[in-house]
């Protein structure tokens, strides 16, 4: 039986269907979750897409995050529940606390779409295992809020901790701190990412396969956890 990936919908989701479509692929079965249910219908994780959620009123990821969904997805994280957030995904994750830091506009104040290089680091995650550590990826990038900021000590932690799931390589697009385009939670249930993997999951839409690795993690982790 294929385990069952949530993929909520927000008004304002962008990247919903790309994400459903990426677990597929991978050979998970994608359910759709909607923001205002607050059911996860039995879910064995879940991922919060890119896009402009509320139409980021306020701040990117600020209403979301009261969204009666988001209810169950933080009591599921804080349980274990894996959880990805992408683009938007994870400025919610940062804005519901399940994550350190905040999302912020781009140092250059420009949106910024280009397929950019990243270096997955930490691959003991939910959302990693089916990376080798320090392997560079291609993954679309496309963001205007897309800059990570932390103060000094929570920074320090991440990196001392292995927390820091991916990093910018070739250039840093936003000014994120310390290139940083990815965290995870202390236990590794938890991961956000600023480029986007469901765009990256086949030659002839995406610039490479890297993305799909994401997804075939998840799936390797919950195969494992039933075991």
């Amino acid at each position: 039986m294929s385990a069952r990936v949530g993929v909520v919908t927000f008004p304002g989701s962008l990247d919903d269907g790309d994400a459903a479509r990426a677990v597929r692929v991978a050979g998970g079965e994608a359910v759709r979750l909607w923001h205002g249910d607050s059911s996860l219908h039995g879910v064995d994780a879940v991922v919060l897409p890119g896009g402009f959620s509320y139409g980021d009123y306020l701040r990117t990821g600020a209403i979301a995050r009261f969204a009666p969904v988001m209810e169950s997805i933080i009591d599921g994280a804080r349980g274990g529940l894996p959880v990805l957030g992408i683009c938007n995904g994870f400025q919610i994750l940062c804005e519901a606390h399940l994550l350190p830091g905040a999302l912020t506009r781009n140092s250059h104040l420009h949106f910024r779409n280009r397929d950019q290089w990243l270096r997955v680091s930490a691959t003991n995650t939910a959302w990693t295992n089916s990376f080798e550590s320090d392997q560079d990826v291609l993954i679309p990038l496309k963001s205007g809020e897309g800059r990570y900021v932390a103060d000094q000590a929570t920074l320090d932690e991440l990196a001392a901790n292995g927390r820091i799931v991916a990093t910018y390589q070739r250039g840093n697009p936003n000014g994120s701190e310390r290139d940083i385009a990815g965290v995870t939670n202390e236990a590794g249930n938890v991961v956000g990412l600023m480029p986007h993997p469901e765009h990256a999951i086949e030659a002839l839409t995406g610039p490479s396969l890297d993305g799909l690795g994401f997804f075939t993690s998840i799936l390797k982790h919950l195969a494992g956890a039933s075991a």
